[in-house]
């Protein structure tokens, strides 16, 4: 596990990640790479952020689990980038996602940040 990895991901909230990206990709908005991220959670854009696991360097992304608690933006990580880039929808690998519009999956974002919450304690 990466230094940046904070905790695991049941393989039940992973589901709910893959079904809310899914969701989010067809009807919300969504900021993809590490940068675009980093602005959308100060700016206060940002209701989740997703961060894949297998990042190198970690620097890219390390960042990240620190400014979303600062904010009090839920987080989470999924295993690979590629994965993270399939299920957004960008095409390519991607180091971080995050949601802006949840569109048809706000009901799903509410529930898993409740959820996430508890684990990142």
């Amino acid at each position: 596990m990466a230094s940046y990895v904070k905790f695991s991901v049941p393989k039940e909230l992973q589901d709910k990640q893959e079904m809310i990206l899914d969701k989010t990709r067809k009807s919300g908005k969504i900021k993809a790479g590490s940068n675009e991220v980093t602005k959308a959670i100060e700016r206060g854009n940002a209701k989740i952020v997703f961060i894949a696991e297998d990042v190198s360097p970690p620097e890219v992304v390390m960042h990240l689990p620190i400014i979303c608690r600062e904010k009090n933006v839920p987080y989470s990580f999924v295993k690979t980038k590629k994965e993270l880039g399939e299920r957004s929808g960008t095409g390519v690998s991607t180091s971080a996602v995050a949601i802006l519009e949840a569109g048809d999956a706000k009901k799903e974002i509410d529930d898993i940040s409740k959820k996430l919450a508890e684990l990142a304690k």
